[in-house]
């Protein structure tokens, strides 16, 4: 069977998940919520992301983190997990590249704390990035805050970017989280594209990969629309699916129906 990549004379994947952040769809959700970010990080404080499964969070952290020049910022990327505050310490241990092989909460948050303070030393910012905060037990966000938090706590040095499903606010809403929910200076949502803004976005995809005449005909971008509820993660697998089922048909533009095929193959 032909390669759809080969059929349309796409020159590169149309709607992979690792497009470089420059080639990125400027969505007004992803501007504003890297400027949000970025004020939060300059002020030592926590910035919230939050958004429906596949709204563009993980990509959206991935734009921000290119905005963060290595010279001037260290990263510290965490996937969260339902496991202990012992087995999430670890995991923040190891993204600075020590080894915590300690049993013992106080002294990892000993060895994270002295960590974070070398970085500072050395003229640079740590920003802690958690990706599906959602996950996180209340204790762990309550013992969050004591990682950055030096001279008695007048001293914030560990901004802390926290992203996840929508039950993260909720999390955050408890007493014992509300010491790190008490340094939260910014909040975002990433909703679902609207329908202009889906036709827009597929043709922006297709015009990175080489192709510039329009390949979905708009009952196609209407069905991607609705079937996706404009998010972009089931989007691109629409758009990915429907383009397959057109080249099997040898059809020289994306139809509703081809888009309905796709459908039938993911979740």
């Amino acid at each position: 069977m032909t390669n759809y990549r080969t059929y349309f004379a796409f020159s590169s994947e149309p709607f992979a998940q690792d497009i470089p952040t420059d080639k990125l769809f400027p969505t007004p959700a992803l501007k504003s919520t890297t400027e949000r970010s970025l004020f939060a990080i300059k002020l030592g404080a926590v910035c919230v992301i939050t958004g429906e499964v596949g709204a563009g969070k993980s990509t959206t952290l991935r734009y921000i983190s290119s905005k963060l020049h290595p010279s001037n910022y260290k990263l510290i990327p965490v996937i969260a997990s339902t496991g202990s505050t012992l087995e999430a310490l670890r995991q923040i241990a190891n993204s600075l590249d020590s080894d915590a092989n300690s049993n013992s909460i106080a002294r990892i948050t000993k060895t994270i704390r002295s960590l974070v303070l070398e970085i500072t030393q050395r003229k640079q910012t740590p920003v802690l990035v958690i990706d599906e905060a959602n996950l996180l037990r209340l204790e762990v966000l309550a013992q969050l805050q004591t990682l950055g938090q030096f001279e008695h706590d007048s001293k914030p040095i560990l901004p802390i970017i926290l992203s996840g499903q929508n039950n993260l606010l909720d999390k955050l809403m408890y007493h014992t989280s509300r010491p790190i929910a008490s340094r939260v200076v910014a909040r975002s949502h990433l909703e679902g594209l609207d329908h202009t803004e889906m036709a827009n976005y597929l043709k922006h995809h297709q015009e990175i990969a080489g192709v510039n005449n329009q390949l979905f005909a708009d009952e196609a971008i209407l069905a991607i629309h609705q079937g996706s509820g404009g998010l972009l993660r089931r989007a691109n697998n629409l758009a990915r699916g429907a383009l397959i089922a057109a080249t099997r048909e040898k059809g020289k533009v994306v139809s509703a129906e081809h888009v309905r095929i796709a459908s039938t193959e993911i979740i």
